[in-house]
């Protein structure tokens, strides 16, 4: 596919961006090429192909699940103005 200049001037304008005729002519060789390379991966038969969730499939290094930091609500719960049944009891603020 090969976009003119004055496409690129024209698809500028509709996004309200300033460019001169060299940037049109520099961007109408680029963006001409970016589309023949779409084109062309489009050509590729993907169909045997299965989907990835990342590009280069990392191993994740996953520590075991153990606990490693003991309950102190108890400990937080005695300097507590208000408590009931494990809960922090603070006063109502909103009639």
């Amino acid at each position: 596919m090969s976009l003119t200049p004055k496409e690129i001037t024209h698809i500028a304008t509709l996004a309200r961006l300033k460019t001169s005729s060299e940037q049109a002519e520099f961007y109408a060789t680029q963006l001409s090429r970016i589309m023949d390379l779409i084109k062309q991966m489009n050509t590729i038969d993907t169909s045997d192909i299965e989907p990835m969730s990342h590009p280069q499939d990392p191993a994740l290094r996953l520590r075991a699940d153990e606990v490693t930091a003991t309950n102190l609500r108890e400990a937080y719960q005695t300097v507590a103005p208000a408590t009931e049944n494990g809960l922090y009891l603070v006063p109502k603020v909103i009639d």
